[in-house]
């Protein structure tokens, strides 16, 4: 099991090191930053692995709008190797738009062109969601279908588990008396994270896609709370916003507290947004680092290859381990912090004070 566990952890960073590497490794050393940041980064094209000095890739639509407003749908096979393919290029390292498609104007100048490409992540969260209609619908099918006296199977008592545990310790409990209008949002949420975070672990296709350490998955999760929390806050929400209860100095003339709670508005979805972000970012980044200690010491003697190799693939192994329990407690704060904020839209503070 070990061994099995290393080659699947080790596999695409030694596709990655043949690529970075070759007769410039030999000379240079690996490039170990630039092949972290290839495979927590979005690309054109979803690498697998390298056979036989094969690279085996997954080539994904290009769709590009150039200034001339033409459409134009090619592979990403034409421009995985460097070269201009219909006007278009994959942009150089350290060059502007670094690793995006750009095309060349008139004035020989690139410009980044109306680029709706299906790539990596986008795949990624396809696919991730197609496994999550798929154990909803099942498990649905069932309930609809099941027959008088039947026993649920162990796969749809594991998901009810999940769906009770979330819908009544987080939703009802943050929420309160009318928590299931929201509960269909923070359900999806928090199943939606929790597949992404658990493919992002999968070292071997269709896993391994960093969906959910990507900036822009985040930021629109944390903009869909930010919807839910300030569409639906209740008048009280807002007047504890722009005029609470505080003394008059503080808000009048000079709205120093509105302006105070107002940005705390912004902040809220911005701290979703980082939490999710910086976690599942920062594992990528270490069991990374960790798998590229066996090819870093290849070169030394003997005895510390074997003995940093066998290190290497245990703290793997343990870091792999805790990012599945990370991978449930970041779904698991996201969707308590998002039903929070909505609880907090919908004081009854005041309605209480008057009735008592």
């Amino acid at each position: 099991m070990l061994s099995i566990a290393a080659f699947a952890l080790c596999a695409p960073l030694r596709a990655a090191a043949s690529e970075h590497g070759g007769e410039k490794s030999e000379e240079k050393g690996l490039a170990i930053g630039d092949i972290i940041t290839e495979h927590i980064s979005d690309s054109y094209w979803w690498h697998i692995t390298t056979w036989s000095e094969r690279h085996i890739s997954v080539y994904l639509p290009v769709i590009v709008r150039s200034d001339n407003g033409g459409w134009h749908v090619f592979s990403s096979k034409h421009l995985a190797h460097g070269e201009p393919y219909e006007g278009f290029r994959i942009a150089e390292k350290g060059a502007k738009h670094e690793g995006k498609v750009v095309a060349v104007n008139a004035a020989g100048e690139a410009y980044r062109p109306w680029d709706i490409s299906i790539t990596k992540n986008a795949l990624a969260l396809m696919i991730n969601s197609a496994i999550m209609l798929a154990i909803f619908l099942s498990v649905a099918r069932w309930y609809r279908r099941r027959p008088k006296n039947s026993t649920p199977s162990k796969f749809v008592c594991a998901v009810e588990m999940f769906v009770m545990d979330v819908e009544e310790e987080i939703v009802r409990t943050s929420i309160g008396k009318d928590y299931k209008r929201y509960s269909p949002y923070l359900l999806t949420a928090f199943f939606f994270i929790l597949i992404n975070n658990v493919m992002g672990i999968i070292p071997i296709f269709p896993g391994g896609a960093n969906t959910t350490g990507n900036i822009a998955i985040t930021c629109v999760l944390a903009l869909c709370t930010m919807v839910a929390v300030n569409l639906f806050g209740n008048r009280e929400y807002w007047r504890e916003i722009f005029w609470p209860d505080v003394p008059l100095l503080l808000k009048a003339p000079i709205p120093l507290m509105p302006l105070i709670e107002f940005f705390g508005v912004i902040t809220k979805p911005f701290a979703l947004m980082i939490r999710l972000l910086a976690n599942i970012f920062a594992g990528h980044t270490v069991i990374l680092a960790f798998t590229l200690l066996i090819f870093i010491t290849a070169k030394l003697s003997v005895g510390i290859f074997a003995g940093m190799t066998f290190f290497s693939i245990v703290l793997s192994l343990i870091m792999n381990c805790l990012e599945l329990l990370v991978a449930y407690i970041q779904a698991y704060v996201f969707t308590l912090l998002s039903a929070v904020f909505i609880g907090l839209s919908r004081p009854e503070h005041h309605v209480a004070k008057k009735q008592g």
